[in-house]
């Protein structure tokens, strides 16, 4: 096995894990899920059925991933953060996986504890979602995302670093340009 799993979590049947994921105490990884390399599952993490996570993602403490979420490579789910899949729950009435919504956390995005993903939407390339904010609606690549609901305040550099007007950014260098409203990188 070229994985680590905690001799207390749980790995369903039909689950695929890559190379050097690291699966922490407590967790449930559920029948179709499919799990990337180098990955970090922290402690009491919930992979629900066919969920697919890409590589490089970091999912810490007491975060379930439901069915019918996507993590592209190198996402960042902080601790305690949520993720919803029906927009309309009844336990009477339960929908099944067809009435599930689908989120997308594109690569690189970074969502900070306690936040709130509503689904149906989709977290751009390197998004940061700050501590507690509630996702309503799509959010677009570099957005800083903050408030309940959340907000967009300005722009994250690739690197995390939050950009100021100039939209350079002092640790790594990199420099961008808005454009009809998005943030690119100049080359």
């Amino acid at each position: 096995m070229a994985y680590f799993v905690h001799e207390s979590s749980y790995i369903d049947d039909g689950v695929r894990i890559g190379d050097g994921t690291k699966i922490w105490h407590f967790s449930h990884v559920q029948t179709g899920a499919q799990i990337g390399e180098n990955c970090s599952l922290g402690q009491n993490v919930n992979i629900g059925n066919h969920v697919k996570i890409g590589h490089g993602v970091k999912i810490q403490n007491n975060v379930s991933v439901y069915e019918g979420v996507e993590l592209e490579d190198y996402v960042f789910c902080g601790p305690s953060m949520v993720f919803t899949n029906d927009l309309t729950p009844r336990s009477k009435y339960p929908k099944g996986k067809e009435g599930y919504k689908k989120t997308l956390v594109k690569y690189g995005a970074s969502i900070g504890a306690n936040a709130t993903i509503v689904c149906g939407n989709t977290i751009g390339k390197w998004a940061m979602i700050a501590s507690g904010a509630v996702v309503t609606k799509d959010v677009p690549n570099y957005a800083l995302m903050v408030g309940v609901p959340a907000q967009q305040v300005g722009w994250a550099c690739e690197c995390g670093n939050i950009l100021k007007e100039d939209l350079d950014c002092p640790e790594c260098k990199r420099k961008y340009i808005t454009k009809d409203g998005y943030l690119i990188e100049v080359l």
